[in-house]
């Protein structure tokens, strides 16, 4: 376009100088030639400005374009934006909220519902009237690791067994960063296995048990087999499994998780985690795979099992030195590895569970299942595919009890009962329990004894 208005700019210059030639030649200096040539002058002239306006009022180039394009009218525009929220929202693509949304959501930052070590977690209501749980990523050098790592996580995965992210925030000049999640009025599945003092009596039936563990297990073969990226959760446990309307499980937290290519058999990272539901590989330094998520999540079906932490004190009937009992640690996932090999997995059952309630082919299934994931060396555990399959009893063959394992953790912890005997403490310093005639059975332990459990068991 320039090339040819250059062209065509020379050309009648060219035109115009012979035009002036011609008309000297024919009038000499009289009236006519000054006539003729201010005729010609104006039109020269005339012709410029018109090129010059042309150019200024006609957009040049895409910037240009774009911002000269047509304005919508106002209730279009809100009808065209509002369209476009739509789609983002069946597509399942998270949006972007302002700092001032989410204040005025959650009556700035008023309920807290949760804390975590990634954050705390916020009760909110939307404009639309929808409830949402809005969680603030805390901290300064790793803040922005945590929230990149869980956006690109669960942003681009949808399962019916995931927490929904419905969108997030980010503050300038390095301030909190914020997701948001569809919010589950049931809480966390800790609240509904494990006894709570001060709060109204409530437990899940051993039905609504088993489903948890089956829609925990399905998400989990999502991440690992399914999505493009797998992504390795590496913080199974009960705080980061919710309970939706229907009681039914979905996992959440990908704070910590690490996406790997199909091609990637392992990743070195360092230690993180909830300690309790880490796998001996974390420990050793030999780097973490999908089956380190099947770990955790065997140490959550254990849980699931007995209504109970998998490391408590308990009193034991006799244990002191003058015929009353007294009071010592103890192994859950021991405990159901000795019950199954001696046909009574029915005693590790929750004793709030009705008997008559509970179908013992089930219950045996999943103690079988919990020690197959729980094994101590990585090779030995099934794929959480291959668990999904275990526990909806696919094919009709009943699961065979694994090999016995080494449980480091017992070793490490002086918690079988020659220990015990002799009084010695564990390798991290577990201090030595009171007998159960100094506390009252609804007490709490000491500071230092809870430090001690709080270490061991994540708590």
């Amino acid at each position: 376009m320039g090339k040819t208005a250059k062209i065509l700019a020379g050309a009648v210059a060219v035109l115009l100088v012979a035009l002036e030639l011609t008309l000297f030649l024919c009038f000499r200096l009289s009236r006519p030639f000054y006539l003729s040539s201010a005729i010609i002058l104006s039109s020269v002239l005339a012709g410029m400005v018109a090129a010059l306006l042309c150019h200024a009022l006609i957009p040049h180039g895409r910037a240009e374009l774009m911002a000269r394009r047509p304005v919508i009218a106002g209730g279009e525009e809100v009808a065209v934006r509002g369209e476009y929220s739509f789609f983002r929202k069946v597509a399942g693509l998270p949006s972007r909220f302002s700092l001032e949304t989410l204040t005025a959501a959650t009556d700035d930052f008023q309920c807290v519902v949760g804390r975590g070590s990634s954050g705390t977690v916020f009760k909110g209501i939307l404009d639309d009237g929808t409830a949402v749980a809005v969680k603030r990523i805390d901290g300064s050098a790793h803040v922005d690791k945590e929230f990149r790592s869980e956006v690109s996580a669960i942003a681009a995965v949808q399962h019916v067994s995931l927490v929904r992210l419905l969108g997030f925030c980010l503050v300038r000049n390095n301030g909190p960063r914020f997701l948001v999640y569809e919010f589950m009025e049931n809480g966390s599945l800790d609240k509904w296995i494990f006894p709570q003092h001060g709060e109204g009596r409530r437990w899940l039936t051993w039905q609504q048990r088993y489903q948890v563990a089956v829609d925990v297990a399905k998400a989990l073969a999502y991440l690992h087999h399914d999505c493009r990226a797998k992504v390795v959760h590496l913080d199974v446990k009960p705080e980061n499994i919710l309970l939706d309307d229907r009681l039914r499980g979905l996992l959440s937290d990908f704070g910590l998780s690490t996406l790997m290519g199909k091609e990637q058999s392992r990743v070195v990272t360092t230690v993180r985690g909830t300690t309790g539901y880490l796998a001996p590989e974390w420990l050793l330094g030999a780097g973490v795979t999908e089956k380190s998520d099947v770990y955790s999540y065997g140490m959550v079906l254990m849980e699931l099992l007995g209504g109970r932490r998998n490391l408590q004190a308990e009193s034991v009937a006799g244990g002191g030195g003058g015929g009353g009992s007294s009071r010592r640690w103890t192994y859950f996932p021991k405990l159901v590895a000795d019950k199954a090999r001696e046909g009574r997995v029915m005693e590790v059952l929750d004793r709030r569970l009705a008997p008559a309630s509970v179908d013992e082919a089930e219950v045996r299934r999943l103690a079988h299942v919990a020690l197959w994931c729980a094994q101590e060396k990585a090779g030995a555990r099934p794929t959480i595919a291959r668990v999904v399959e275990m526990l909806e009893a696919r094919g009709g063959a009943a699961v065979d009890l694994p090999p016995p394992s080494d449980m480091i953790v017992v070793d490490l912890l002086a918690l079988n009962p020659a220990a015990h005997e002799h009084g010695g403490g564990g390798t991290f310093g577990l201090p030595t329990l009171p007998p159960a005639s100094a506390v009252t059975a609804s007490s709490v332990v000491s500071m230092s004894d809870s430090f001690a459990l709080s270490y061991l068991s994540g708590r």
